[in-house]
């Protein structure tokens, strides 16, 4: 019986509890983090949190401030996407080893930064990688499939596998989810900023949802104020972007349970914050 006992409790330490949570948009998003964030930490016995902060920024890009004030708040490492290179402050961040942030792996040789990341919890190896999508998507980048396959050969070996699909198209996103599913072990969508309903172990392995969703301003469109995007839509004319910066704010996220051979639990965590401030 003791021998059972002993048994049991060694499986449960391999267990990494990982909060994966949506795209962090501007002051909003920031603060439902700081607030929501920690005491979920120690409710859940989360063991990682990654968070995407390509719009932390004021809504476009990251600074050292906004980053400074997510680690603070109990992220351990962060992705990104397209607008990661919005502020030029923050690309200058993508280089400097002090800062666990990521940005799209696919982009062509040169570019600042690292779309891979390898750390170690609970003394267990964990890799996270970072890729953009290509259909829908203004710039051009090479094939995040294939960019996945060489990145896997660099993997330690028995390393959780953590993946940002930064993409707009759910096919494409749900293409990667199956074409990674048997090596990687959470597969998480980013970008569109409205959570999806599909968390999933997908080829038995790996937990898949195809959007995380947001963080930020409920009363918003994707973080932004209402009647300029409406406006923009109504006459085809570009409209200056407001950030909404005060009233609730919806916290957009997934935890998946993982051992090193799979996902076996993943399910959406998503809260408001009903607060009001300035």
């Amino acid at each position: 019986m003791q021998d059972k006992n002993l048994k049991f409790k060694t499986q449960n330490s391999k267990l990494l509890k990982v909060l994966f949570i949506g795209d962090v948009v501007g002051k909003s998003g920031r603060r439902g983090v700081k607030e929501i964030l920690p005491a979920l930490r120690k409710e859940r016995g989360i063991d990682l949190v990654i968070a995407n902060i390509e719009n932390i920024a004021h809504g476009k890009g990251i600074s050292e401030p906004t980053v400074r004030e997510m680690m603070g708040a109990g992220v351990d490492a962060f992705t990104s996407g397209n607008h990661v290179w919005a502020k030029k402050e923050g690309i200058f961040l993508l280089d400097n080893p002090e800062f666990p942030i990521l940005r799209p792996a696919n982009y062509p040789p040169g570019v600042p930064g690292r779309g891979m990341l390898e750390m170690s919890v609970k003394k267990q190896p964990v890799v996270i990688i970072n890729l953009i999508g290509r259909v829908f998507m203004k710039d051009d980048f090479d094939d995040p499939f294939r960019a996945f396959d060489s990145l896997l050969k660099t993997a330690p070996k028995n390393a959780i596998i953590i993946v940002d699909f930064h993409a707009e198209a759910t096919s494409e996103k749900r293409a990667f989810g199956f074409y990674a599913g048997d090596r990687a072990h959470l597969i998480c969508g980013t970008h569109t900023h409205v959570g999806t309903a599909d968390t999933v172990i997908v080829n038995g392995r790996a937990g898949y949802v195809t959007d995380a969703g947001m963080t930020g301003a409920e009363d918003s469109i994707l973080g932004v104020a209402k009647d300029g995007i409406i406006a923009q839509f109504l006459t085809q004319l570009h409209a200056r972007h407001t950030m909404v910066d005060a009233g609730a704010v919806i916290f957009n996220s997934v935890l998946a349970e993982i051992t090193v051979g799979k996902c076996v639990k993943i399910e959406r965590c998503d809260m408001i914050l009903n607060k009001e401030r300035g």
